[in-house]
């Protein structure tokens, strides 16, 4: 399995989690868990995602992300597991 961190922050408006949802279910891209907050007007989201079904390249799927993310107002961030992991070891 091959494992993606995706976060989603920005100003909160309607639309967000479906579209991001969208682009990942567009590339056949599972997502695992999810977990969602807003804070004062602020979306944080963060999701693990199993992307070894689909055929977009990592680097491609994160720039569209970024791309999608810049058409909606918020920022989206994808790093690969073992990534994700070694830069929050302690």
């Amino acid at each position: 399995m091959k494992k993606t961190i995706i976060t989603v922050v920005g100003k909160d408006t309607v639309g967000i989690i479906a579209k991001v949802c969208t682009y990942l279910a567009e590339n056949d891209v599972n997502i695992l868990d999810i977990s969602q907050t807003i804070v004062q007007d602020y979306f944080n989201m963060m999701m693990i995602v199993d992307t070894n079904r689909s055929s977009k390249v990592f680097g491609d799927m994160a720039d569209d992300l970024a791309a999608l993310g810049e058409g909606i107002g918020v920022v989206i961030k994808c790093q690969k597991e073992e990534i994700f992991d070694k830069m929050h070891r302690i």
